[in-house]
């Protein structure tokens, strides 16, 4: 079984209010993508996990697939598995490609044993795997709330735009991102915006902290709306920034820009 685990993107990202579990109340809207990671996974004699392709820091614990695999194990039992990875999104780039691979293991485990695990079943699953995971079962276009795990899938705009997504290989800790933001809870819901006034008029509420620790990364925001986007903006904590073009005739990207492009290309959200 092959599978393609997505990236995801952020239109827009509310901070709410720091919860007394330790993690942030937040709001966002989050979006699939095509750009993917390469799953594969087959049935073996015993159990296996290769990674091929952007090599993933190891902390010495096991990768989220394996963990995956594991989780589900507790619940059912099932031949031992073979997976091969091949990583083609950045790691720790605001890109949710750990938490798509994780959750694309689960929707992959059930679907060749056929455990009969329901969507809403996975996604609880996924839960206990990381914050970003449950948006992946269902993909698409979602809203996340609580701590991101809390889904409503929205309808799509139906709007044909040119994607642009770029890295600058810039490092930011999640948890300095957070300790640099001020939650703001009283103030029009991020979906009211969203769909009241369009997408332009939403914002990620970690621009403001990260491009004050790395003002290069504000640079290739402001870069891409030079250069004709409609809308630019960084995902998540960063540091991947992207970009919506009405159409590709109006890109006019620069070499310092064009060097940071990961993945372009038509997308309907």
């Amino acid at each position: 079984m092959i599978l393609y685990p997505p990236a995801k993107i952020n239109l827009g990202l509310h901070i709410l209010a720091k919860r007394p579990d330790g993690y942030h109340e937040i709001e966002t809207i989050m979006a699939a993508i095509p750009f993917c990671d390469i799953l594969e996974i087959t049935v073996a004699d015993e159990d296996a996990f290769i990674q091929t392709g952007i090599e993933v820091p190891s902390d010495g614990q096991p990768n989220l697939c394996q963990r995956a695999v594991t989780l589900l194990r507790q619940q059912q039992s099932f031949p031992n598995v073979r997976i091969h990875l091949r990583k083609q999104i950045p790691v720790g780039a605001g890109l949710g490609g750990g938490s798509a691979d994780a959750s694309y293991t689960l929707l992959g485990l059930n679907g060749l044993f056929n455990l009969g695990y329901s969507e809403n079943e996975l996604e609880n699953f996924a839960a206990q795997l990381g914050s970003d995971c449950p948006f992946f079962i269902g993909g698409g276009l979602q809203l996340a709330q609580g701590r991101g795990e809390l889904l409503t899938k929205l309808e799509p705009l139906g709007k044909s735009v040119y994607l642009v997504l770029c890295n600058p290989k810039i490092h930011v800790s999640t948890a300095n991102a957070y300790a640099g933001v001020r939650p703001l809870a009283n103030r029009a819901s991020l979906l009211e915006t969203y769909t009241s006034k369009g997408i332009e008029s939403i914002q990620n509420d970690f621009e403001s902290s990260v491009f004050q620790s790395f003002p290069e990364i504000q640079d290739l925001k402001n870069a891409l709306l030079s250069a004709g986007a409609f809308y630019a903006a960084m995902s998540g904590s960063g540091s991947s920034v992207f970009a919506l073009f009405e159409d590709d005739d109006e890109i006019n990207l620069s070499e310092e820009v064009d060097k940071y492009v990961i993945y372009k290309g038509s997308w309907r959200f």
